[in-house]
């Protein structure tokens, strides 16, 4: 998904400059830096109509109509003059130009539109991806519980501690069969918990992601959908799972655990890993 973002994103953005550079092009503007606008059809039939009318009625004009122009001209001095208070004659806009205002309001109207859309989408979009969260799923989450307490907790009641936020089951992991994991390369990131006594098992089943519960009777996590089981400390024992459960890195931090979900859970050991040894201890649940 954040692929498919990363590359949508700059397309909306191209394509938004694609609209507003071709709105740009199809206004002009006069001699005088005036923004005119391209005339509509009935505009053009009507100019035409009136320089028809005009060229006909040009050959036809009484000797009275000129008669009447020669004495206008000669009773102001045969020149043009302006009114005596010096005011010029107020002059009606043309239509045309009435009409290339309204669609300059309405192009800049929706290019400030759509610029504000995609700027937002862009920002919700970088917010997305680059997100880190504080507190639940997908970043790093306070266990609430100590390291000697996680350990009193599975020898009390014979299962791993389970933490809702992180979706995570924590296992006491025994640090004599260190050497043993440290020969694993998927172990390499979580080579300094196991050392303190601790891993961090996610709960999805890496056969088709269904939750993986535990077993009080055979002591292993056994899945419900396909059958596919684990020992104690998340190593493949049967089913059809392609590999251990998938884990998290923990750290220990005085009192505090403090389990990273934010990424990628780390893949979980190869079919055959056996580090502890461990049997089932009872009938199967599943």
């Amino acid at each position: 998904m954040n692929i498919a973002l990363l590359i949508g994103i700059p397309i909306v953005v191209v394509l938004a400059a694609i609209t507003v550079l071709a709105s740009a092009r199809r206004r002009s503007t006069d001699a005088k830096g005036r923004v005119t606008g391209t005339l509509t059809a009935e505009t053009k039939a009507s100019d035409a109509g009136t320089e028809l009318a005009t060229t006909t009625s040009a050959g036809d004009a009484s000797a009275e109509a000129r008669a009447r122009g020669e004495e206008t001209r000669a009773g102001a001095g045969g020149v043009a003059k302006r009114a005596s208070s010096g005011v010029a004659e107020y002059t009606p806009a043309e239509y045309e130009e009435i009409q290339v205002s309204r669609r300059q309001f309405f192009n800049r109207g929706i290019i400030a539109t759509m610029s504000v859309s995609i700027g937002a989408f862009g920002v919700a979009s970088i917010a997305f991806l680059f997100a880190k969260s504080s507190g639940g799923f997908g970043g790093k989450i306070d266990a609430g519980i100590s390291l000697p307490d996680v350990k009193a907790y599975f020898d009390a009641q014979k299962q791993p501690f389970y933490v809702p936020a992180a979706r995570t089951y924590l296992q006491p992991y025994p640090p004599a069969d260190v050497s043993k994991a440290k020969k694993i390369p998927e172990y390499a990131l979580i080579i300094p918990s196991m050392e303190q006594g601790i891993i961090g098992l996610y709960q999805k089943c890496v056969h088709l992601g269904c939750r993986v519960p535990w077993c009080p009777t055979s002591q292993w996590f056994e899945c419900p959908c396909h059958g596919s089981k684990y020992n104690r400390v998340g190593e493949k024992r049967g089913g059809p799972a392609p590999r251990g459960l998938d884990r998290w890195i923990v750290t220990v931090s005085g009192s505090k655990i403090t389990i990273d979900t934010s990424g990628t859970a780390i893949t979980g050991p190869p079919i055959g890993t056996d580090t502890t040894g461990q049997g089932a201890e009872g009938p199967p649940c599943v």
